[in-house]
């Protein structure tokens, strides 16, 4: 079938198996071009099949010649009917990693059961015997706890009074405010038991639990702090009460993990856009800034150029993890500059509909939103036919 883009609010409908074929082989090459990591050889991740994840398997595999194991929820092919993106995602990557000789299996099931967990724990006793690194990356709206059977689903929203600020629809381009109404207590109930560290801490303890953890092994969960500019909405609403405690949450696990001298931090990363951002009000236009900004500074990563510097300059480094005062990594070091924030400022209230075109970049924005479904991505003929139909090499049924 000729597969094209079918977008709705800031969800594309379809993906390209192609696309995101070469877009997890330009990442296994840069990875590779950047030389060997000594680090972790038997890895665990879990949300294992976009972004951040993905970037971290890759980095452990073609970075570490890592053995690893992929945990994700996805939805396969259908005659006619694409899967999702992480979906043809992790097809490629397995078949890349397996072509080179690498371990590469996966579960494909909600994380946050208690099924799924045992069945990961098995395939590490089955296969690997024990992990070195757990990744855990997971970015879902909704959770169900497997001990009380309640379904939680998170909310974006700010704590105590409106918010009201800029934002733009990246599709067209257009510039307008939004006000956004303050949340419940029960908001921000439900947003920590979704995003917060309850399903991060319940993973790590059954993994100790079930002996499946080396010795000195070391678990890493992905945050992010942001600007002032996003503050309200973002670190001081909602989501920023699920991170503060997901950031709470690592010195629990580290103290859990006492038994095998195990260690547990959070990553504070480089705002990106990921199918997340892009529903969060605010978030496109601070981000098209930040781009053009940092693109012209010679500083923009992606999640594989993250991910590759956390890898090789903060968890595997000679000189030990370096950490902030509050016990985080800081991979968003470089956004987080003095003279990066202070032109973001400054662009912010010269932005409009009309100068928007001119001080950002939301092209940028707009191939990597489409990027993330396989589409735009070079190299890739969108006109030929092609095969939705693509299995998941490594899949554990």
């Amino acid at each position: 079938m000729i597969i094209e883009p079918r977008i709705r609010g800031f969800i594309c409908l379809t993906a390209h198996p192609k696309g995101c074929e070469q877009n997890v082989i330009n990442q296994i090459n840069y990875t590779k071009s950047k030389g060997t990591i000594n680090g972790a050889k038997k890895v665990l991740v879990i949300g294992a099949s976009t972004g951040f994840g993905l970037a971290s398997r890759i980095t452990s595999a073609f970075g570490s010649n890592a053995a690893t194991i992929g945990v994700y929820f996805e939805k396969p092919a259908q005659p006619g009917k694409t899967a999702s993106p992480g979906w043809y995602n992790t097809a490629a990557f397995e078949q890349q990693a397996q072509a080179a000789g690498l371990y590469a299996k996966s579960i494909n099931g909600d994380a946050f059961s208690n099924e799924i967990k045992e069945k990961t724990i098995d395939l590490i006793k089955a296969d690997l015997g024990q992990v070195d690194l757990v990744i855990y990356s997971i970015a879902s709206p909704v959770r169900t706890n497997p001990v009380t059977g309640i379904t939680h689903r998170s909310v974006l929203k700010p704590i105590g009074q409106t918010f009201t600020n800029k934002t733009v629809d990246f599709h067209t381009g257009v510039v307008s405010t939004i006000s956004i109404e303050p949340c419940t207590e029960e908001d921000i109930a439900n947003t920590v038991a979704v995003m917060g560290g309850e399903d991060w801490d319940m993973w790590m303890e059954a993994l100790n639990k079930a002996g499946v953890l080396a010795p000195g092994a070391t678990t890493v969960a992905y945050s992010y702090i942001g600007p002032d500019l996003t503050e309200p909405v973002y670190r001081k609403g909602t989501i920023g009460r699920a991170k503060d405690h997901l950031e709470a949450t690592a010195s629990v696990i580290t103290g859990k993990l006492g038994n095998i001298g195990g260690k547990a931090y959070v990553s504070v990363n480089k705002a990106l856009v990921t199918q997340a951002s892009s529903a969060i009000p605010v978030i496109p236009l601070y981000i098209s800034l930040l781009y053009k900004v940092m693109k012209e500074k010679g500083i923009h990563e992606g999640c594989i150029e993250q991910m590759q510097r956390l890898f090789a300059q903060r968890l595997y480094f000679s000189g030990g993890v370096p950490t902030d005062d509050k016990g985080r990594i800081r991979i968003d070091d470089w956004e987080m500059r003095t003279d990066v924030q202070d032109q973001v400022a400054a662009l912010w209230k010269e932005a409009t509909t009309e100068t928007l075109p001119a001080i950002g970049d939301l092209e940028g924005y707009k191939t990597d939103f489409y990027n993330l479904f396989g589409f735009k991505v070079n190299g890739v003929d969108y006109t030929a036919d092609t095969d939705e139909m693509v299995e998941v090499p490594g899949l554990v049924s």
